[in-house]
C-alpha cells in the first residue's frame, strides 16, 4: 500500500482525484511530502510518476467524548488544500492523543472541539461525518451515536456541509429524513488496498469549470447538482451493516423482525447488532421510496472483479481465473468505470464471452440480487445465473480473445 500503487489502480478503476488518507500520521505525512507535490495552485497534489490521478489531502480521526452522561463515538474526515494547513492541523489535534499510533488516531475531544480547531486554521478546510450510519463510530450509530446533526456537532454545526453516507446506506435512504436535506451526500469507501475491488468502490462525480480543491469543496457544501453530478453507491445490502444480526449466530434479519424479537438474539439471547436500515427506520419521517428531485443523482455499481468472480464461482476476486477477463477489459476499455457504466453487452462479449457480459449489464440495470450484509459480514451477490465452471470459462475467455484481439488489431 503506497501512493504511487494507489494513483496506478485509481487509474485502472477510472478515478482521478483520491483522498491520501492519513495525513495526521507523521510517516504517512513524509511519504506524502516524499511523493507528491502541488499542482500549481489550485490545492491539490500531483505524484512523481506520470499520472493523471491526483491526491486531495484527507484523514479521519476519531474522537470519543461523553454527552449527557453517555460516551460518543464518531469519526470524522477532514479535507484541506495545503500542506501548510496540515502541519497547523497535526499541531493542534496532537494536543488531544497521540497521532503517531493509528492511521485514524483517537481524540479526547469532542465533535464540536475537533471542528473548531480545524476550522480556525483556514476557513478552506472541511470536515464532515464519516460512514454516518454504521452502529460503531458514526454520528447516527445505533451504539454511540446521535439523533441529530446539531446535538453531535452543537454551536459548530454551521461548519458541516455534507455526510458521508458509508457503503451501508444510499442518498434514497438519507432522504428519508428532512432534517438531512440542508447536507451533500458523499459516498467514498476506504479502500484498505489498492486492488480495484476495494478502491473506488464508492465514489463522487463531478462536472467542473476548474479542476480545484475550492471547486469540488464548494459543489459538495452547495449540494449543486449542476457542479455534483452524481454518486457511485454500492448496493446498501452490499455493505458490512446493513441488515439487523449477529455474525456468530450467523442470523440476520430485516428491521420487521428485528423488532418483533426485541432486538435479541433468539439464537444466544443477546443483543443483535441493530442494522443501518433499521436506525433509519428510526428515525425516518418520510415514507420508503421518498424521491427528492433537486439534488446529485446515483447509480449502484459494485467491483467488477467480484461481478467476475461470481460468474465463475471463484470465492476470491484476487484469482487469474478472475485477472485475466478484468485484464481483458480495461485493455480494451481503458478503465473499470468505463466498463461498468458505458461498455456496450456486444462489445464486452466479444472480449469476455456472454455471461460475463450480461453480468455486468445486470448490475448495471440494477436487476442483481444482493443477500443484505449484517454485524461485519459483506453482503452476498447473487446475479441470477449459473456460475461458469473455472475451466470452461477459461477456454471459453481464450477463444473469444483471441478472435476480438484480432479484429482490434
Amino acid at each position: 500500500m503506497s501512493l504511487q500503487e494507489i494513483a496506478k489502480y485509481a487509474k485502472i478503476k477510472g478515478l482521478n482525484l483520491v483522498g491520501t488518507g492519513d495525513f495526521t500520521h507523521p510517516l504517512w505525512l513524509n511519504e506524502i511530502r516524499e511523493v507528491l507535490f502541488p499542482d500549481g495552485n489550485n490545492g491539490l497534489l500531483k505524484p512523481t510518476v506520470d499520472s493523471p490521478v491526483r491526491f486531495m489531502l484527507q484523514t479521519e480521526v476519531s474522537t470519543i467524548f461523553d454527552y449527557n452522561g453517555e460516551s460518543k463515538k464518531v469519526h470524522h474526515v477532514i479535507l484541506t488544500p495545503s500542506l501548510e494547513n496540515v502541519d497547523q492541523i497535526n499541531e493542534s489535534l496532537k494536543h488531544f492523543g497521540d497521532l503517531s499510533s493509528d492511521g485514524r488516531p483517537i481524540l479526547d475531544c469532542s465533535a464540536p472541539q475537533l471542528v473548531e480547531e480545524v476550522m480556525s486554521i483556514s476557513t478552506d478546510n472541511m470536515v464532515f461525518p464519516a460512514h454516518v450510519w454504521t452502529p460503531w463510530f458514526s454520528i447516527f450509530g445505533a451504539f454511540s451515536g446521535f439523533d441529530t446533526v446539531e446535538d453531535c456537532y452543537q454551536d459548530m454545526t454551521k461548519h458541516i456541509h455534507a455526510l458521508e453516507t458509508g457503503l451501508s446506506s444510499d442518498p434514497t435512504m438519507n432522504w428519508r429524513l428532512s432534517k438531512l436535506d440542508r447536507y451533500g451526500l458523499v459516498s467514498n469507501s476506504d479502500c484498505h488496498s489498492f486492488w480495484p475491488w476495494r478502491i473506488g468502490r464508492e465514489a463522487n462525480v463531478f462536472e467542473l469549470s476548474k479542476f480545484t480543491y475550492k471547486e469540488i469543496t464548494s459543489a459538495i457544501s452547495t449540494n449543486d447538482p449542476a457542479r455534483f453530478k452524481f454518486t457511485i453507491e454500492t448496493d446498501p445490502a452490499y455493505g458490512k451493516y446493513h441488515w439487523t444480526g449477529h455474525r456468530n449466530c450467523k442470523l440476520s434479519m430485516a428491521p420487521s423482525e428485528a423488532r418483533k424479537l426485541g432486538n435479541n438474539c433468539p439464537i444466544c439471547r443477546r443483543k443483535l447488532t441493530k442494522g443501518v436500515e433499521q436506525r433509519i427506520e428510526e428515525l425516518a419521517d418520510r415514507p420508503l421510496g421518498y424521491k427528492r428531485e433537486d439534488v446529485p443523482k446515483f447509480m449502484r455499481l459494485l467491483p467488477l472483479s467480484e461481478i467476475i468472480a461470481a460468474v465463475i464461482g471463484s470465492a476470491a476476486p484476487s484469482t487469474q481465473a478472475v485477472w485475466k477477463p478484468y485484464n481483458a477489459l480495461i485493455e480494451k476499455f481503458s478503465d473499470e468505470y468505463s466498463v461498468l457504466i458505458d461498455a456496450s453487452l456486444e462489445e464486452m462479449a466479444l472480449v469476455v464471452g456472454p455471461t460475463i457480459a450480461q453480468a455486468i449489464i445486470r448490475v448495471r440495470d440494477g436487476t442483481v440480487k444482493v443477500t443484505p450484509g449484517y454485524d461485519g459480514v459483506y453482503g452476498q451477490l447473487d446475479l441470477g445465473i449459473e456460475s461458469l465452471p473455472v475451466r470452461d470459462n477459461a477456454s471459453i475467455f481464450t477463444k473469444v480473445q483471441q478472435r476480438s484481439m484480432s479484429d482490434y488489431w
